[in-house]
């Protein structure tokens, strides 16, 4: 028996590779499913069955680019209805894989079509269970992605999920190994551990979901309480998972045309495409196409634009760090932007050189800010509600990146202000995406939070109570 986790930070994702006597299960594969099929290559073995948890909301899966280069057949839990052909599993069916047995436990409540895979070993015994979004460690998933599909509330979704919990996965052995298909990072749940496998014995001890005493109604409202709304690409990669998306190649083809600056320029004006800038931070200060928008690769590149730029449909053309194309387009396809239309050949060296408008951000130390709190001025910061109440800049003002456009009429029109996140990345998304909008009177400051507090400016976790909104 081998188990694999495929874990890919930039999307807090876990795929998984299960191998028994030359037969592979596939769980949540990514779009990407060159390496999978290597492997199987590589062991000797083949791709047997292709499963999925559920229709994920938060990436595109590779089930069915898998199923047509391999053949191997995709499953699913009770209740999905996918457009394409698929085994929809019953409650407690079982798949033999090698000397190994996969059943199948329907556990809806994150979604109605939810289930978790139960792995037996040669001997029938229960080892471990590949539980999607329906458990997490330390969290389980949320239960508002698919209330308007099973026309139900995220509460009565929360009902069901505490059901699906209770009769399906804690009565399970102490010893069963959890495989959960996200951790820290990720928007399906509210506060996973940094931790991707644990045993489902720790879980029922750290993860408040699985209180042994816990009632059906504390449980709804602990799991729905805090819960921020969804990143507005969720619905659309549903419906890519569910209906059918263009094959991988496809993607990569259209993508990686390289334009000189003038086919370029002509390209961004005809299309009305985004241009996405996805160097660091530091370099698109120095210099970038006026209006493009930054979104690092060095970041949580993909869950960024898609809550960002939203629109999976979006043409983009991209400027990207030399032989880092394909790569950027791969990221942007696991989420369901297939919308690339090519990227400028020679950088924004070339930009410059063939005489264009090149843009700059101010961008200033912890050191020289410091200097300038002598005298009051007006400071956003970018992170997250949770972060902010931490602690913060006194009298600084928060506008969650997530939620800038919210807050556009709050910054000043005319004086100078001041805008940070935690390191630097949010803060430099939020000046590109500020200045793209015509605000151009701001500064960022390097470093961060991080580097505020290390230059001992005062700060505080006091929240005015009109602040957070």
């Amino acid at each position: 028996m081998k188990i694999e986790q495929i874990y890919t930070g930039c999307l807090a994702q876990g795929a998984y590779y299960v191998e028994s006597e030359g037969e592979v299960a596939i769980i949540d594969p990514l779009r990407e499913v060159e390496p999978y099929i290597k492997r199987a290559k590589e062991d000797g073995a083949q791709i047997k069955y292709i499963l999925e948890t559920h229709f994920h909301a938060d990436f595109v899966s590779g089930h069915l680019t898998l199923s047509k280069e391999t053949g191997a057949p995709i499953i699913y839990g009770p209740l999905a209805n996918p457009s394409f052909e698929a085994i929809i599993a019953k409650d407690g069916q079982e798949f033999k894989l090698g000397k190994l047995t996969l059943k199948v436990l329907h556990t809806p409540g994150h979604t109605m079509e939810s289930s978790t895979f139960l792995l037996k070993d040669e001997n029938g015994k229960d080892h471990a269970i590949f539980s999607g979004d329906t458990l997490f460690l330390g969290d389980v998933g949320r239960p508002d992605l698919a209330q308007k599909a099973a026309d139900m509330t995220k509460e009565q979704l929360a009902g069901t999920l505490y059901d699906s919990l209770r009769s399906k996965i804690m009565p399970l052995a102490d010893d069963v190994i959890v495989y959960p298909a996200h951790g820290a990072g990720s928007a399906c749940g509210k506060n996973m551990m940094k931790e991707t496998v644990d045993t489902l014995g720790n879980q029922k001890k750290m993860n408040y979901a699985l209180r042994a005493n816990m009632t059906r109604e504390e449980f709804i409202e602990e799991v729905t309480d805090g819960l921020l709304p969804p990143p507005q690409y969720f619905p659309l990669n549903v419906k890519m998972n569910k209906e059918g998306y263009d094959d991988i190649n496809e993607v990569l083809e259209r993508g990686t045309q390289a334009l000189d600056p003038e086919a370029f320029e002509v390209a961004a004006n005809d299309t009305g495409a985004v241009v996405l800038d996805v160097r660091h931070q530091g370099d698109f200060a120095k210099g970038h196409v006026p209006r493009s928008i930054f979104i690092g690769l060095g970041g949580s590149f993909a869950p960024w634009v898609g809550a960002l730029i939203a629109d999976v449909k979006q043409p983009i053309l991209l400027i990207a760090p030399e032989g880092k194309e394909e790569e950027t387009i791969t990221r942007l396809s696991r989420v369901g932007f297939d919308g690339t239309l090519g990227y400028l050949k020679g950088g924004i060296e070339a930009w410059k050189n063939a005489g264009k408008e090149v843009d700059t951000v101010e961008s200033i130390d912890a050191e020289t800010f410091k200097q300038r709190l002598e005298q009051k001025i007006p400071v956003f910061d970018v992170r997250k509600e949770p972060e902010f109440a931490a602690e913060h800049v006194e009298d600084a003002h928060l506008a969650p990146l997530d939620y800038l456009n919210d807050h556009l009429a709050e910054f000043p029109s005319e004086d100078t202000f001041y805008v940070h996140c935690a390191g630097g990345y949010r803060s430099m998304i939020a000046a590109s995406i500020l200045k793209s909008r015509g605000i151009h009177n701001l500064v960022d400051i390097a470093g961060g939070f991080k580097a505020i507090k290390e230059a001992g400016i005062p700060v505080t976790d006091y929240v005015c109570p009109t602040t957070l909104k």
